[in-house]
């Protein structure tokens, strides 16, 4: 008896942390959405995102903001290759050689999506939230993304742990925190 409270107890610890880690990583996304929306509009710039791992969260986030619809225009999900080489401008090559969730992907995504709407800023998102489809050499919560500005583009490299849904917000956290940290 003694020994399954404890275990119950331990479980209920274990939730309960787990519920004020999502509760204040929400607090900490609402800042950084709300500071990104801000610089933009202070600068005249406009942002898009593809988004593959993340199914369109970023965009939810930014959109989440009053006024974002001066900055963000369009962002679009490409799930799929098909989706990827057809919206994005992906190459072939690029998602044989390298595979969807790679470094090279996630950069053309960025440059694709940025070219494809005229936006300033361009991001792209691929990865394996999980719980599945995991390998040896890319396990679950590999995520890559890119930011490019037309000048340059950056590729961020993130392994997180997790639930499905705190690899998307993870995520979706260090894109906001890259994208400000591009505008200064």
């Amino acid at each position: 008896m003694r020994y399954n409270k404890r275990k119950a107890d331990a479980a209920a610890y274990r939730t309960s942390a787990r519920k004020r880690s999502v509760e204040s990583m929400k607090a900490e996304v609402n800042g950084l959405n709300e500071r990104l929306v801000a610089a933009l509009r202070g600068r005249g710039m406009t942002v898009s995102a593809a988004e593959s791992c993340t199914g369109g969260l970023l965009s939810a986030l930014i959109t989440d903001v009053p006024g974002s619809s001066e900055v963000i225009g369009e962002s679009i999900v490409t799930y799929s290759n098909e989706a990827k080489m057809r919206e994005l401008g992906v190459s072939e090559e690029t998602l044989e050689r390298f595979g969807a969730v790679s470094r090279e992907t996630a950069k053309e995504m960025a440059e694709g999506i940025r070219r494809r709407t005229g936006a300033d800023i361009g991001a792209g998102i691929t990865g394996i939230a999980g719980p599945g489809g995991g390998t040896p050499e890319k396990p679950v919560g590999t995520v890559y993304a890119a930011i490019s500005d037309g000048e340059r583009t950056k590729v961020i490299h993130m392994l997180h742990d997790g639930s499905r849904a705190e690899v998307r917000e993870k995520t979706c956290l260090r894109v906001l925190a890259e994208l400000l940290e591009l505008l200064g």
